[in-house]
């Protein structure tokens, strides 16, 4: 069953939710432009920018973190 696409997916959803929760009450409103960003991210790359928002200060550091990442 944790093999399946569904699960998959609805793994990937959950973990998508709770990092933007996250994002919100770390740096605030977040731009569409980046939510965009953030939807397209890989359940490797969602569980990396959870740990890294973490030492977040501001939009900037979500700004920079994507570029890094899509570069």
């Amino acid at each position: 069953m944790r093999e399946s696409v569904i699960y998959k997916d609805i793994q990937q959803e959950k973990a998508l939710l709770i990092v933007t929760r996250q994002l919100r009450r770390r740096v605030g409103t977040v731009p569409p432009a980046q939510l965009l960003k953030i939807q397209a991210l890989d359940s490797t790359q969602l569980d990396d920018l959870a740990e890294a928002l973490l030492d977040f200060s501001g939009l900037s550091d979500l700004e920079a973190w994507l570029a890094q990442t899509q570069s």
